[in-house]
């Protein structure tokens, strides 16, 4: 039996296949349980801090109802809420937070935050998205591409757009430690960075799986998976027509799914931009999952309080 307690998740790069899989098994049994009815107590007594500087639905929601369905309380901490960086440094509200809750959630811009909260409270950390990972989304990605297609290793995943974002990297990592074949689709100029790129492939090499990029979107033919995150990350809105006119090429229409397949499902972090990433007909189309994989937050961050708290 795989043992996380007291682990804190700050990227999957961290995590091996095979403790990855226990949170995606424990991830599938906890949401069999929420929807026969039942809920827990595996965290009573604990009380979880949300740290967010940037705003949220799903991971906000997720991170809250995980809690109350397993006896334990979320305290949302905003900008407005506490002095972090700001009149207090990161270390300091670190070793407050650490010595009055049990956990720590940080939503923000920069993974060195999140590194220093971790390295200072004394407690679990966990990642719910930096300006270079997002590995809660990618976990709740696998649990769902585990359940549609009844595998992960071998899946042929492609990723169509700013192949250097958050969550471009984040399923580079999961999908080269679960054996995945991960394609990333984008302009040159957005192609992930050199070294996780060559660490990814380092990591498909063991898993048997594979790691490849293109700036041609004939190379989603056959994927089992096309998935798309918007244009401009928060905090990049200054970016917006610069980044419009590189990645319109890459938009996921009904071409692009037809020359997947039938058999491929659509993926979507959320919130999309409608008409721009990715086309309504798409969105809304049988072969869309974006909405099994916004519940699958719930279940994947639940597994990851459980497994690293109880």
């Amino acid at each position: 039996m795989i043992d996380l307690k007291g682990r804190s998740l700050l990227t999957l790069k961290d995590y091996s296949a095979d403790e990855i899989q226990a949170l995606l098994d424990l991830s599938a049994e906890l949401k069999a349980k929420k929807h026969a009815g039942g809920r827990g107590d595996a965290l009573a007594g604990k009380n979880v801090a949300l740290i967010f500087e940037k705003a949220s639905t799903r991971t906000r929601c997720a991170f809250t109802v995980a809690c109350f369905d397993e006896g334990a309380h979320a305290e949302y901490l905003g900008l407005s809420d506490i002095q972090l960086g700001a009149k207090e440094s990161v270390k300091d509200t670190a070793r407050v937070l650490g010595r009055m809750f049990d956990a720590i959630a940080f939503r923000g811009f920069a993974q060195q935050t999140v590194e220093e909260l971790a390295a200072n409270s004394g407690v679990p950390v966990y990642n719910a998205l930096t300006d270079d990972d997002h590995p809660t989304q990618a976990l709740a990605d696998l649990l769902t591409l585990q359940e549609k297609l009844g595998r992960l290793r071998g899946v042929r995943l492609a990723y169509c757009g700013d192949g250097r974002n958050n969550m471009a990297a984040a399923l580079l990592i999961a999908s080269a430690k679960m054996g995945l074949d991960f394609l990333v689709v984008s302009p040159r100029a957005l192609w992930p960075d050199a070294a996780l790129l060559s660490q990814g492939e380092a990591w498909a090499k063991q898993s048997g799986g594979r790691v490849t990029v293109s700036d041609n979107m004939a190379a989603c033919r056959g994927a089992d998976a096309v998935y798309t995150d918007v244009w401009c990350s928060m905090g990049e809105e200054a970016k917006a027509a610069e980044r419009t006119a590189l990645l319109s090429p890459y938009r996921i229409d009904a071409a692009v799914m037809a020359a997947a397949g039938a058999q491929a499902v659509f993926m979507h972090c959320l919130p999309a931009v409608k008409g721009a990433e990715v086309t309504e007909d798409v969105f809304e189309s049988r072969q869309s999952v974006v909405f099994d994989q916004a519940e699958n937050r719930l279940h994947t961050i639940k597994a990851v309080l459980v497994a690293t708290l109880a």
